[in-house]
């Protein structure tokens, strides 16, 4: 299965719109979002064309490909707009033999990592920075932010091809850095 993987929309309609045209060229099989769909937050400034309402449309629209985990800015009402579920704090996923622990980062992170075999992925968004670091017994994955990038990183996104993550540009596709599982 193929996955573009993004994270920090916070109602950015106009990054929502070249998140979701870059999942239709990658024609990706899912878009695994990572949280923080609607809202920008008590520590954020506005995005870009914030538009909460268009980015609940867009995404609406596409629920049948959506896979998502809950970000420290969801809310109960915003499961009451939005046609998928988006409430989950994690998700697990099979990477061979490896298991991919899948959560918003603002509880479990990459200091404070989830229980974890040797060898295993955590893939957190909420930093709004794209990493890849190896830790001893752990990598841990973060794809950045598509709306309020920070510490001078891209709007970003991940793909997931089943062997090989790629991070890249939300505005053209470009892939910048990659990390083999």
């Amino acid at each position: 299965m193929y996955l573009m993987i993004a994270s920090d929309i916070h109602g950015s309609a106009r990054y929502c719109r070249d998140m979701l045209a870059r999942f239709d060229e990658e024609k990706a099989d899912r878009l695994l979002l990572l949280g923080d769909l609607l809202y920008h937050g008590p520590r954020n400034d506005l995005p870009e064309e914030y538009a909460p309402k268009e980015v609940i449309q867009l995404l609406n629209e596409r629920k049948d490909v959506l896979f998502c985990v809950r970000g420290n800015c969801e809310a109960e009402v915003d499961q009451m707009v939005l046609e998928f579920p988006v409430m989950a704090e994690y998700a697990l996923l099979p990477v061979g033999k490896k298991m991919l622990y899948i959560t918003h980062g603002h509880h479990a992170g990459e200091l404070n990592p989830p229980p974890h075999s040797a060898g295993d992925l955590l893939m957190t968004g909420h930093t709004h920075v794209p990493k890849c670091v190896e830790h001893e017994d752990y990598v841990y994955l973060n794809p950045g932010s598509v709306s309020i990038p920070k510490e001078g990183s891209r709007h970003s996104y991940m793909t997931f091809d089943g062997e090989e993550f790629l991070w890249k540009d939300v505005t053209d596709g470009s892939v910048w850095m990659s990390y083999k599982a």
